[in-house]
């Protein structure tokens, strides 16, 4: 992790980035119920998840779009604060043992009712190891403009 000033200027519409990837586990599943107090079925109990469709634990949604995100913090930009996300959908389940990674991509850039700052938009897509993707948003970004 390290700092690196990227002023709104320097967002290039369509750039792409790709995070390292990373295994979700039981541990995962269970620190998550901790946290959250959500111990629903559905992530927890293995024995009733055999006779629903997936035929297996799901991790939480939420869960994913944590660890996701988190994978995108390897650089902090001190001219950029996080306005919050847009559009967040679970779109496919995520097990025990499979491996997420986050593509972002830079899709909008507008100007922000401050003049001295604009509005950046990143289009994150949660990945698992087939490709598919499990999880999409929008990352809104408040970014400081060059003087």
């Amino acid at each position: 992790m390290y700092f690196k000033s990227t002023y709104f200027e320097d967002y290039i519409l369509n750039d792409k980035r790709i995070t390292l990837g990373r295994t979700i586990t039981e541990t995962d599943f269970v620190v998550h119920a901790g946290h959250t107090g959500d111990f629903f079925p559905h992530h927890m109990d293995a024995e009733w998840c055999k006779m629903q469709p997936f035929k297996q634990r799901i991790a939480h949604g939420t869960m994913i779009f944590s660890i996701g995100i988190g994978l995108t913090a390897s650089e902090i930009n001190p001219e950029a604060m996080s306005k919050g996300y847009d559009r967040l959908r679970f779109v496919k389940p995520v097990f025990i043992g499979d491996t997420i990674h986050s593509e972002i991509t830079i899709s909008e850039k507008a100007d922000a009712k401050k003049p001295e700052y604009g509005t950046v938009t990143e289009h994150v897509e949660i990945i698992n190891q087939h490709g598919d993707v499990v999880l999409v948003c929008d990352h809104l970004l408040m970014v400081k403009r060059k003087l």
